[in-house]
């Protein structure tokens, strides 16, 4: 059969276009494939799991994983304006089993204190051990605690970032040893000094937790 010249010319733009069409949707199925593939690893200062990252960790930090983006979140806002480290009954002893002052470490340091104090949020571990931030859009969460002396470092450093800090002290999780166990340590986040106060003294307080 003889197809005429016309026909054969409407024929091959039919294909044409529907060649064209094909291509296009493949294109945009190949696009949606590659766009729900990326992931957008969490930085410093973005609003995430409950609050504001402030540290990513590194080699060496205890909760790092090759290859993975882990770190340190803060709460939005403090949880306390002043509040003692200790209840009255502890405030002239050392955690029994004792604090650490090392980044990751903070959510054992609380863990220890609030096992010593009891139950309760008139002390600065009972405070972030019972936080529980409310829902801003990235998820509400109950494992907060009061970072550790290098936790709190960095979250000094970090400040801008996470914003609505005073410029006062605020209490870690680190306690002192032998022979002043009446002491714990703090960060004046006016000029970044860590310093050691007394346990009866009322600091301000910021909750973190981990990602």
């Amino acid at each position: 059969m003889i197809v005429p010249a016309k026909k054969r010319t409407d024929l091959i733009g039919i294909l044409f276009l529907v060649n064209i069409l094909a291509l296009v949707a493949f294109s945009q199925s190949a696009q949606a494939v590659i766009i729900k593939s990326i992931t957008v690893a969490p930085a410093i200062g973005s609003r995430y799991q409950g609050g504001i990252v402030f540290y990513i960790f590194k080699d060496g930090d205890i909760g790092y994983v090759p290859g993975a983006t882990h770190g340190l979140i803060a709460a939005t806002a403090d949880q306390s304006a002043g509040i003692i480290w200790a209840v009255t009954a502890y405030q002239e002893t050392k955690v029994p089993s004792g604090t650490s002052y090392d980044i990751g470490t903070g959510l054992a340091n609380t863990t220890a204190i609030v096992t010593q104090n009891g139950a309760g949020s008139t002390y600065a571990a009972g405070l972030c051990y019972d936080y529980t931030n409310s829902d801003t859009g990235t998820g509400v969460y109950s494992d907060w605690y009061l970072p550790s002396k290098d936790e709190l470092k960095e979250l000094c450093i970090n400040r801008v970032a996470v914003g609505g800090f005073a410029d006062a002290p605020y209490w870690s999780s680190s306690d002192y040893h032998h022979p002043f166990e009446n002491l714990a340590w703090s960060m004046v986040f006016s000029n970044h000094q860590s310093t050691l106060d007394n346990k009866v003294h009322t600091l301000r307080v910021r909750a973190v937790r981990s990602f």
